[in-house]
């Protein structure tokens, strides 16, 4: 079965799908709700209005979006869903059956974090630009102390979800987008999926700790800036510490190692005493209190070698 429409909503809930089907749709809004599909059924964009019998059909003035929308998937088995050119912006996929097994092709587009800065307070917050789903919005939009301007709040009478179950939904799309080969999907979900497990108030806090700090060092090993910034950071405080206090002196087990040495010649001690000394004159390094890497470093390196007999 084949049906192609141009019209301004499409709903499909509690129907029953008997036989492989193929919706082929323009401006619509596209509702399957609980519907149950014991065939494969595709659903996608038409770019170009229909022409039936040769003939071009004139749409009404009032369509003039030319995307197609899914507004829920909620109780579908996606196992047999097959979207193309959907805009799933305001798509929910909560609850959806096999959602790891949902086929996505051509430009699927999906709801995305707020773009620039933006003030919490008196500090400016950036969040890190990544797909996500329209009940990440929702939460984040009901959550206290957040600008109900930056995301977009749920309608009325739409029931918002916790972190604890969004976590598996981002999961099972991971997996879908994986299976898809698309990787940067499959990563945009992968830390969707790891947002939501550190924002879960039901995990204990020794557990909530690990993902924190594996975003707060590299972005769930997804954002190279971060991790780099903090190389260079400890790189910096590293090179300061040395330019403030040095290297530790030799301790006095060291010095008795040296004094223990087999001698090949009595005036080796006092040949390497002066060498030592002549190098620290050259290098023009002075050792006062601690002693300095450059110091350090000729010391290492211009001693006098033993002299044979």
């Amino acid at each position: 079965m084949t049906i192609e429409t141009a019209a301004k909503t499409v709903r499909c809930s509690w129907t029953r799908w008997a036989s492989t089907a193929a919706l082929r749709l323009r401006h619509a809004k596209v509702d399957l709700s609980d519907a149950v599909l014991e065939f494969p059924v595709s659903i996608s964009a038409r770019a170009r209005p229909f022409i039936p019998f040769h003939f071009e059909m004139r749409e009404p003035p009032e369509l003039a979006d030319p995307r197609v929308r899914a507004q829920s998937l909620r109780g579908v088995d996606a196992a047999h869903l097959v979207l193309t050119d959907i805009d799933l912006t305001d798509c929910r996929f909560a609850v959806t059956i096999h959602p790891d097994q949902l086929r996505l092709e051509g430009r699927c587009l999906l709801a995305a974090t707020p773009s620039g800065l933006h003030r919490r307070g008196l500090w400016p917050v950036r969040w890190a630009p990544r797909r996500i789903l329209a009940e990440e919005h929702h939460w984040r939009a009901a959550r206290a102390g957040t600008d109900a301007g930056i995301w977009t709040a749920a309608s009325g009478g739409e029931q918002v979800l916790e972190p604890a179950a969004l976590a598996p939904v981002y999961r099972q799309l991971r997996k879908a987008f994986e299976d898809g080969k698309d990787e940067p999907g499959a990563a945009d979900f992968y830390y969707g999926e790891m947002e939501m497990r550190r924002h879960d108030t039901d995990t204990p806090r020794a557990e909530q700790a690990l993902p924190a700090v594996y975003w707060a060092l590299s972005g769930y090993g997804l954002r190279a800036s971060r991790a780099l910034g903090w190389l260079l950071a400890a790189m910096t405080v590293t090179v300061l510490a040395m330019m403030l206090w040095g290297l530790p002196q030799e301790t006095q087990y060291e010095e008795h190692r040296y004094n223990d040495r087999p001698q090949h010649h009595p005036d080796h001690r006092h040949s390497r005493t002066r060498s030592t000394r002549a190098a620290r004159t050259q290098s023009g390094c002075r050792l006062s209190g601690s002693r300095s890497l450059c110091g350090w470093l000729s010391t290492q390196w211009s001693f006098a070698p033993p002299v044979r007999s």
